[in-house]
């Protein structure tokens, strides 16, 4: 009987010493992007921004600004967060910044300070003088490249003067036309380096606005679009195994013609081949999901993609894992006719933004 006993022990010891032996680590990154909305400093520059100083419209002191920024940061260092994820993000790409300085700013925040971010950016030709950029924890990542690429896009119609609705006329990110018809805009963000050795390709995009309407506007951001697929297959000519993210605040859904068509961008991964596209943000938006809202219709137009070469099943590299939208109730509205919306800048309260940042996971087999 003894012996029975001693042989069953063993049993079961040698079966949890096998399961334990079977349980795998991995390293894990987050990938996030975020639309700052209007993070402005205080001082009056010659790119518009007269509506965000002291005496501008929106009344923007040092002490609103300075909120702005702990607002944001608190909310970035708690990104993709959970019982898997203890670490803010390795990556924030960012839109609607004014300028470098602002990065500089938030990255010195208390919440911020000690994840010792670096930052890549360069002005942008945009008329209202707001910027793409990427933070980057410096620990983790070694940039080895960064360019930006300018959208050289035109209005259709040179005599035709288009129309727009009051709404149309109250959009803060109105599109901005010169004399010879050129629309400007913001340049896409290319950056590349290894994150923990592994050489990293990411697109930093803010594409052009609905202004107009979201049809008449629609070939504008087509164009962003085609563009960004043309960057893409510039980085596949270098390297036909290089891993690609592309990231930004669309001003489409993942339904529309720039996404489906100019990127390629697929619903499934079954569908996705060579040098294709993956978008997990197109089956959570037919969720239901939202990471804001546009005209009382929530949409997803804040979204991350990633190629072919981050679908994989070998994990002794770094692949796509899954994706999410950070909408903790603190960034929610919860009162008044947007109650449910992102909790954004109001009259009498700093708040946190327009959008929700929307972020993926890239893991690792540890061995």
């Amino acid at each position: 009987m003894r012996i029975k006993n001693f042989i069953v022990l063993l049993f079961v010891l040698s079966s949890m010493l096998e399961a334990k032996a079977q349980v795998k680590k991995y390293a894990v990154h987050t990938v996030a992007f975020y639309n700052f909305e209007n993070l402005f400093d205080t001082i009056n520059n010659p790119n518009n921004d007269e509506e965000w100083t002291p005496t501008g419209a929106q009344n923007w002191t040092s002490k609103k600004y300075n909120q702005k920024l702990q607002n944001l940061s608190r909310v970035i260092m708690q990104i993709g967060t959970n019982d898997q994820q203890k670490e803010a993000p390795t990556f924030i790409g960012c839109s609607e910044i004014e300028n470098r300085g602002v990065l500089e700013d938030l990255i010195k925040t208390p919440n911020l300070v000690n994840l010792d971010y670096g930052i890549v950016h360069f002005d942008s030709p945009d008329k209202r003088g707001i910027d793409v950029g990427l933070l980057y924890q410096k620990k983790y990542f070694k940039p080895t490249s960064f360019v930006n690429i300018p959208l050289i896009i035109y209005r259709g119609n040179n005599n035709e003067k288009d129309k727009e609705t009051e709404e149309d006329k109250a959009d803060k990110d109105k599109i901005e036309v010169t004399k010879d018809n050129r629309i400007y805009t913001r340049d896409i963000l290319l950056v590349t380096g290894f994150l923990d050795g592994e050489e990293i390709n990411l697109l930093v995009n803010h594409w052009p606005s609905r202004s107009g309407g979201e049809k008449k506007s629609s070939p504008f951001r087509e164009a962003a679009g085609r563009l960004a697929r043309k960057v893409m297959d510039s980085v596949y000519k270098v390297n036909p195994n290089a891993k690609i993210i592309l990231m930004g605040d669309l001003n489409d859904g993942a339904y529309n013609k720039s996404v489906k068509e100019g990127v390629g961008a697929k619903l499934k991964k079954s569908e996705v081949k060579q040098f294709g596209v993956y978008n997990p943000f197109e089956q959570m938006a037919k969720d239901g999901n939202a990471s804001l809202f546009y005209r009382d219709a929530g949409d997803i137009f804040d979204q991350i993609m990633v190629s072919e070469t981050l679908i994989k099943t070998d994990f002794s590299s770094f692949q796509y894992w899954k994706a999410g939208i950070y909408n903790k109730p603190f960034m929610i509205q919860t009162t008044g006719q947007y109650k449910g919306y992102p909790l954004r800048h109001q009259a009498n309260e700093v708040g946190f933004s327009d959008h929700f940042p929307v972020y993926v996971y890239l893991i690792k087999e540890v061995k």
